[in-house]
This record gives C-alpha cells, structure tokens and sequence, in this order.
C-alpha cells in the first residue's frame, strides 16, 4: 500500500508541476467521485460545445439511479455545467429520484489529479446546494455503450452522428442489472458465487504504469537525435506519423514515466518542460503501448525552442522506444 501511495504521489507531482499538456482540459472521458453527498460516476462525451453522456449515483454496483445528462463545456474558462436529464434505469434500492444540477470548474489542483469542483442543486427546487468533486479515471465500474466512444474518441467516434446513435441506443429500454453467477457444488446444494466485480479505477492506474515501466525497462532505446535547450522552456508537440491508426504511446523523461496512454492524432498532444528544472543533458524516450493498425508505432514530434523548430520522427517497435536527448549549451 505505502509503495502505490508513493508511486502515485509521484506521478502526480510530475504530471502537475513538470507537464502542462494544452489539451487538458478535454472534458470527454470518465469522471468519479462525489456529487451532492452521493458517489458518483459521470461519463462525458463533447459534441461541439455542448455535453451529452450519462451519470451513476451508486452505493454498489448494483444499487445504484442512471440518468442521461445535458450539459455545455465553456473551453474559455473551463466551466462545465450539466443536468440530469432523463432517467434510464432504477437499480437503487435505497435512492430517491432527484435528479440534479451542476456546476463546476475544471482544475489541476497540484496533486496531479484532473478534477472538477462545484455544486449540485436539485433541478426542481434549487435552494438546496450540495459540494461536487469529481476526478477525471481511466476505467469505468458501470460499463456501458459509451465506452466505445470514449476509448475511441480521438479515432472517430467524435462524429456527430455517432454520438447522437449511441445516445438513442443509451436510452433505450433497460432492465436491471444481475450480478453474473457461477455455480459452486457442495455436497447437497449449488451455491452461486458472484462474479468479481469491475476493476478499481486507480489499481488500474498502478497496474497499467507498472506495466509500462516494465515495458520500458526491456525494449532497446533507440538514439533518433538531439536537441539543443534554451530560453525558459521546450514545447513538445506529438502527432501520429501520415495516417492516424490507433497509435498510443507513453513518455518518460531521464527513466521516469511523465505520461501515459497518450493517443496521438492529427491534432497535436502538447508538453512544455521547464528548461531550469532539466539537467544539463536529459533523454526523452517515446514507448508503445501498442502499434495501431499500422506497425511500427511512429509518432512525428516538432520541438519549438526559442522560436527555432525541430523536427523528429519517432519509432517504437514491441522490441525497441525512440529515444531523443535534450541538452543544455556548455559554459
């Protein structure tokens, strides 16, 4: 327990104090938390500037209201607001049925974490206001058919009329979920075992570093160039190489992850480092985490230092990661 605390806090104070990626404040993804006293699960989709997507308020992962949601994200400030809208399924044994407005701000605190912080008033008597926290996950305790959107966001399921599909199939009939059972003998009865529930967020957080970090130990780090530092600070900028097909990859800078699952596409993926907080000579390695549909997995990076640009094409392969150095001028 101690050492994932560690690992996490430092993840964290990398990612907030080392790393500020431009596209942070993408609101589309899987948000968990608190919301009006209730745990939470929200999964947002963006359509243009507007929201859509849906809400758990959960005790278990079969006690629990789901609401289709409506909402707006204003990327000037960083605001998001969003309603529940209509209610899709009724596994709560315990819940009333209020459904709930929100306001909130995104946020990177300095814990590392992406969050959204506000409140939450009911939609039909907004007198009473109850606190909202939420930080941004990568893996969902209530699958369902916005997942696919989400994990393919980038690759095309940010059309319009995918979006508006799933949202008809979302708020089609439900039933219930039950618990998966498998039969357990013993000597005069079958007893039903449950099924293990889904997996917990941030134990998928640590499982999937460590098996980046494993990775990166492994695979041969390949020398592409090198890239001289000036001025304040390094932009980075990663895009897919010609075709976009899938690619993720994750960073790490001098043997240490700054970033993963990061999926690169025609838009660029943007990380600006901090000249004074670098040695004087540091490695930046790009690895896979998978080779798209298209092997090998190349990323096309365009540094921008002093206002000269240099331009790099990186490969990763199941054997080798793309290594860069970074190094300040001799005295």
């Amino acid at each position: 327990m101690l050492m994932y605390q560690l690992m996490k806090t430092f993840l964290i104070i990398v990612f907030c104090s080392l790393i500020v990626p431009a596209n942070a404040q993408q609101i589309t993804g899987i948000w968990s938390g608190k919301i009006n006293r209730k745990r939470a699960e929200v999964k947002f989709i963006q359509k243009g500037d507007s929201i859509t997507g849906t809400s758990y308020y959960y005790e278990s992962g079969e006690n629990y209201l789901r609401y289709s949601i409506k909402g707006y994200f204003d990327a000037s400030n960083n605001s998001v607001v969003w309603w529940d809208d209509e209610l899709i399924s009724n596994g709560g044994k315990n819940f009333k049925e209020v459904a709930l407005l929100s306001v909130a701000d995104f946020n990177c605190p300095g814990d590392g974490k992406m969050m959204l912080d506000g409140t939450a008033t009911p939609k039909e008597n907004q007198i009473k206001t109850g606190d909202l926290l939420l930080t941004k996950i990568i893996a969902t305790s209530f699958p369902d058919e916005w997942d696919f959107v989400i994990d393919n966001f980038v690759e095309g399921t940010n059309d319009p009329d995918i979006v508006d599909s799933v949202e008809l199939i979302a708020k089609g009939p439900k039933k219930k979920r039950k618990p998966a059972e498998v039969p357990r003998e013993t000597s005069n009865e079958v007893i039903p075992t449950p099924v293990a529930a889904a997996p917990d967020p941030e134990v998928a957080l640590v499982q999937h570093t460590k098996k980046m970090e494993e990775t990166f130990i492994i695979r041969k780090k390949v020398f592409t160039t090198e890239i001289p530092l000036e001025g304040d600070s390094i932009e980075l900028r990663f895009f897919d190489n010609v075709q976009v097909d899938g690619d993720s990859i994750t960073l790490f800078l001098n043997d240490r992850l700054i970033f993963t699952h990061v999926r690169l596409t025609e838009k660029p993926f943007i990380v600006r480092l901090p000249v004074n907080e670098l040695n004087d000579s540091n490695e930046l390695t790009m690895v896979a985490e998978n080779l798209g549909a298209i092997p090998p997995n190349t990323a096309y990076m365009v540094a921008i230092v002093n206002d000269k640009r240099y331009e790099v094409n990186l490969s990763s392969t199941e054997e080798t990661s793309g290594m860069i150095r970074l190094r300040k001028p001799t005295r």
